[in-house]
């Protein structure tokens, strides 16, 4: 079952003949939001390969944030750090600000949600 629902037709409709080809989709969604928010917990950095990077390697660290004043049940983030960002380490109950980037895409029929800390600055 794709996002779409069962039986969606992906394809484009060539004028003037009427014939159609088979369009691959691949979506993704972005939308950006800076929060304030208190760090649960925070794992290890670690290197992972990069093909933007000069060195072909980069640093990432997951974090998990919830904003503050929700209780254990809040609106949780489980979010992947990059870059140098990813060595500052943060303690548990640390308040802080964050630029968090949300991204849908789509792989094999399934939905995958991705949130990724773009900046992330201790209060």
């Amino acid at each position: 079952m794709s996002l779409f629902g069962q039986g969606t037709d992906f394809s484009v409709s060539l004028c003037p003949r009427n014939q159609t080809i088979p369009r691959v989709v691949f979506l993704k969604f972005q939308k950006m939001e800076t929060k304030i928010l208190k760090v649960v917990r925070q794992g290890e950095t670690f290197d992972v390969n990069s093909r933007s990077s000069e060195t072909g390697k980069t640093r990432k660290c997951t974090i998990v944030l919830r904003e503050p004043g929700s209780g254990d049940f809040g609106n949780t983030f489980a979010c992947d750090i990059l870059g140098s960002q990813a060595d500052c380490r943060f303690a548990v109950g640390d308040l802080v600000a964050a630029t968090l980037a949300f991204s849908v895409h789509e792989h094999e029929g399934h939905a995958y949600q991705d949130v990724m800390c773009r900046d992330i600055v201790k209060i």
